[in-house]
C-alpha cells in the first residue's frame, strides 16, 4: 500500500485555514446582530471649513461660491511661470579633482555646495576659481553646468 501524500504541515495549515474562516463567519454574525439591535444606521463624519471632522453637517449659508474658471488645471507652461533662479549664478570652486573629473562649486549668494562634472565645464577650471555657472536638476541634485571662469 502506498502511504498518503498529504503531511502532518498540510493538514495543520488546512486546521488554520478552516479556523480562520469559522473566526471570520461568526464576526459576520456579530455585526450582523449588532446592527439588529442597534438601528441607527451609518454613521456620518462631516469635514467644517477648518478641515476638522465633526458629527454636525457644515451650514449651507457659509459655502463659498468657486468660478471654475478660476481652477487651473494641469502645470502652467514655462513662460507662464516665474523665473525662480537668475540664469546665472556665480560662484567660487572648492574642490575639483581633475582625475576623477568632477568637484563642487559654493554659490556666492547662499553658500550652498553644488556638483560639477567636466562634461558641465565650458573652459577648465582649478580650485579657487570664481567661475558663471547655470544650474540643472541631475539624479541627486542640483548640478552645475556651463560653467565659465570670470
Amino acid at each position: 500500500m502506498a502511504k498518503s501524500q498529504v503531511t502532518f504541515n498540510k493538514i495543520e495549515k488546512e486546521k488554520k485555514r478552516l479556523k480562520k474562516r469559522e473566526e471570520k463567519q461568526k464576526k459576520k454574525e456579530a455585526r450582523k446582530a449588532e446592527a439588529k439591535e442597534n438601528p441607527q444606521g451609518i454613521q456620518f463624519a462631516y469635514v467644517d471649513f477648518n478641515g476638522n471632522l465633526t458629527d454636525t453637517p457644515p451650514d449651507p449659508a457659509m459655502r463659498e461660491k468657486v468660478e471654475a474658471e478660476s481652477i487651473e488645471l494641469g502645470i502652467p507652461k514655462k513662460e507662464d511661470r516665474e523665473e525662480e533662479e537668475p540664469a546665472n549664478k556665480e560662484g567660487k570652486v572648492s574642490f575639483f579633482d581633475h582625475s576623477k573629473g568632477f568637484g563642487f562649486i559654493i554659490d556666492s549668494v547662499n553658500q550652498e555646495k553644488y556638483f560639477v562634472h567636466v562634461s558641465g565645464l565650458l573652459e577648465p577650471i582649478e580650485e579657487n576659481d570664481k567661475v558663471t555657472y547655470e544650474l540643472e536638476r541631475g539624479q541627486k541634485g542640483m548640478n552645475a553646468v556651463r560653467v565659465k571662469k570670470i
